[in-house]
């Protein structure tokens, strides 16, 4: 205490010296600190963080400008155009472009320029990430006005531009609907679904028909460029391209001259009408009412009446040729084959016809109401008698009825490309009687069968492979849709039947036509016709509106086409309504290909 009392100043000197040597190594060494851990950092952003950040500033300056391929085109069989693609102009979004505060201008322009929901754009720029270096559709097919729109307020549109693309286009519209099918941009869950396969936002895929199934042929591969683009997004150079790669074309065997003649015989009547080589099952013509334009499936957005027109009551959007109604007295052919071939019937059996039967205690009707006399299996066929039928589908029984049902195809799909849009039909039999109705097969079911009514339900393609056996001498053909599809072509599948059962049914088909109810289609415009018609009762709405039925092939001693008409609830006969149909077409085929020598008469 004395000491530091004694020497005041020696201790004031010795405080000041520590305090002036500690400053300065503090600072070094706080200096030193600063600048290991900026260098760390520097080394981390650099090393570890390096390749992140490169990438994120490429981003900033680089823009991938995607190139749609263009899809395959569609011909028919001797080439005619079917669908095609067309290069209107859309409206693309670069979503790094687009800041919190320049959306509230950009989006609420594009939607009163382009007519679309502002929310609809965003959901779009979610999907693609706000980070996302590609451009965004969000627009397509744009007319005059939208385009005279952006450009006029293009300088408040940063990071919206204008390209063109390709788009679907189906030149004969409504004529080809359900042959051909349509695209559309995939959905959320499509896209969500096909991802792995390469798709990406924005793609269009088809939706249906030929569109649908040759999807992976048609569709191509998606190139791009690489850009450059400055601080604005204007583009400074490419630094990288691949050209997109169209789809590969596709030939149908669908004859397109023969496919308007087919869409004008049907008319206004909602049905089918199917026409197939039946030697191969090559499918000529395939036509359903009511239909629709798929064109309107290529623009961004449906209107109301665009969808009304797709979704109406009589379902459009349903391809009535794969569709299953009861086939009526065309199902004779198989009642035919399966009583000569159970062994029960002679070729020569001739079985008396009356007004009606009496069988376990209903009354079953002749359709004339009158009788025809005794009648053997071409003249039941050419007057389509029914309680000839009756009286054999009675002495076959249920069982072989229904074995001889399934041979010629019925309650199975066909093979048909259009598998997800082709039902199978029914083919009732015990088990599904007591399953559905929960009561035993009768006799009464047989007699209902043997006619092509009842639970018995076909599809108009199914009963053209019907038609086709007799036609071809026997034989079971796949419906096909692709022309050079040589397995298809090629299989032929044989209904085991004996030599006079087929003759048998080849006279009666030809007799229907010289003699009986299909007289319609005994005309010079024609070579020698064979066919069935068949009307079928139905009720619609709790009234009844028949079915109407025919199918013929000609030439009759070798076929080279064959046609079935189908019109639904429409009223009318097989021969009255269905038949003429047939006429109009085959007298287009006919005189198409044999000029001079099918004319009609002056």
């Amino acid at each position: 205490m004395t000491l530091w009392q004694s020497s005041p100043l020696g201790e004031k000197k010795n405080t000041r010296t520590v305090g002036q040597n500690f400053q300065p190594v503090f600072l070094i060494a706080f200096t030193l600190l600063m600048t290991t851990g900026i260098g760390v950092r520097l080394a981390y952003l650099q090393i570890v963080e390096g390749a992140r950040h490169r990438s994120q500033a490429e981003a900033n300056r680089v823009r991938i400008i995607p190139k749609q391929p263009e899809r395959g085109n569609i011909f028919d069989r001797y080439g005619k155009l079917l669908a095609s693609t067309r290069s209107p102009r859309s409206v693309y979004l670069w979503p790094m472009a687009h800041t919190k505060a320049g959306w509230l201008v950009v989006g609420s322009r594009l939607e009163k320029i382009l007519d679309i929901p502002k929310a609809e754009i965003e959901q779009k720029l979610e999907e693609a990430g706000p980070n996302s270096s590609s451009l965004i559709r969000i627009a397509r097919d744009l007319n005059e006005a939208q385009i005279t729109g952006l450009k006029e307020y293009e300088n408040e549109l940063n990071g919206v531009e204008i390209h063109t693309e390709a788009v679907r286009y189906y030149p004969h519209g409504k004529e080809l609907a359900h042959v051909l099918g349509y695209t559309r941009e995939l959905t959320a869950e499509q896209l969500k679904q096909r991802r792995p396969e390469g798709y990406r936002l924005g793609d269009v895929i088809g939706q249906m028909g030929a569109e649908k199934v040759y999807e992976n042929v048609l569709r191509g591969e998606w190139g791009g460029q690489q850009v450059e683009v400055d601080g604005a997004g204007r583009p400074i150079r490419v630094l990288g391209e691949k050209q997109a790669k169209a789809g590969n074309d596709l030939k149908l065997t669908i004859d397109l001259n023969l496919q308007l003649a087919a869409n004008k015989a049907l008319g206004n009547y909602n049905g089918a009408i199917v026409a197939l080589d039946p030697k191969n099952g090559a499918v000529l013509a395939m036509v359903s009412r009511p239909t629709f334009d798929p064109n309107i499936f290529s623009k961004q957005k449906l209107s109301q009446n665009d969808w009304e027109t797709v979704q109406g009551a009589n379902h459009p959007l349903v391809n009535r040729a794969l569709s299953a109604f009861p086939p009526a007295s065309t199902f004779k052919i198989v009642t035919t084959a399966a009583a000569l071939e159970s062994g029960k019937f002679a070729p020569n059996t001739v079985l008396q016809t009356y007004p009606s039967l009496t069988i376990g205690g209903t009354r079953f009707g002749e359709w004339n109401h009158a009788g025809f006399g005794p009648l053997g299996f071409v003249g039941a066929m050419k007057w389509s008698s029914d309680t000839f039928f009756y009286q054999t589908a009675k002495a076959v029984g249920g069982p072989t009825l229904i074995e001889w049902t399934r041979k010629f195809g019925f309650g199975e799909k066909t093979g048909f490309e259009f598998e997800s849009e082709e039902t199978r039909g029914l083919v009732p039999d015990d088990e599904w009687k007591r399953r559905i109705r929960k009561m035993p097969w009768t006799v009464g079911d047989s007699i209902n069968m043997s006619i092509g009514q009842g639970a018995l339900l076909a599809t108009p393609l199914q009963v053209a492979v019907m038609f086709a056996v007799p036609a071809n001498g026997g034989y079971r053909v796949q419906p096909h849709l692709l022309k050079d599809n040589e397995e298809a072509r090629s299989w032929r599948e044989p209904v085991k039947m004996k030599p006079t059962t087929i003759k048998i049914l080849q006279d009666g088909l030809r007799k229907v036509i010289t003699e009986g109810t299909g007289k319609v289609l005994d005309k010079p415009t024609l070579p020698p016709v064979a066919g069935k018609t068949g009307t079928a009762e139905a009720w619609q709405r709790g009234v009844k509106k028949n079915h109407a039925w025919f199918g013929a092939y000609a030439p009759a001693d070798k076929p080279e086409i064959l046609i079935v008409a189908f019109t639904e609830h429409s009223g009318g006969g097989g021969g009255s309504l269905a038949g003429p149909m047939l006429l109009e077409i085959m007298e287009d085929y006919f005189q198409r290909k044999y000029p001079g020598k099918y004319q009609k008469p002056n």
